[in-house]
């Protein structure tokens, strides 16, 4: 018979106020996430700030639930100023000065 040995590495998980939101040592950057998932709040609320209604949501990440969106929204206007400067950090502008077109070949 054949053994099998599995290390599994303890992993710090920040909750929140919010029953589905959050912290995970080692995912986004322990942004705040919808728990069990890796899905960022930050995603959510870019999608709701695209005019996509939690249905459309739902259908992009079917593995979402509606009270998860709800959440994340709800997280969101709460920490407006923190998700708003995670978004800023990951937006176009930023990346292009990050890393300028032509200086990188493929």
């Amino acid at each position: 018979m054949m053994k099998t040995i599995v290390e599994i590495e303890r992993v710090e998980i920040i909750t929140t106020n919010h029953p589905f939101i959050v912290r995970v040592e080692g995912i986004c950057g322990r942004r705040p996430i919808i728990v069990g998932t890796r899905t960022p709040v930050r995603s959510i609320v870019g999608y709701h700030k695209m005019g996509m209604s939690v249905e459309d949501i739902l259908e992009g990440l079917p593995h979402l639930k509606p009270v998860h969106i709800y959440d994340a929204l709800s997280y969101y206007y709460d920490h407006q100023e923190e998700i708003e400067q995670d978004i800023g950090a990951d937006s176009e502008e930023r990346l292009m000065k990050m890393y300028p077109p032509g200086q990188y070949s493929t």
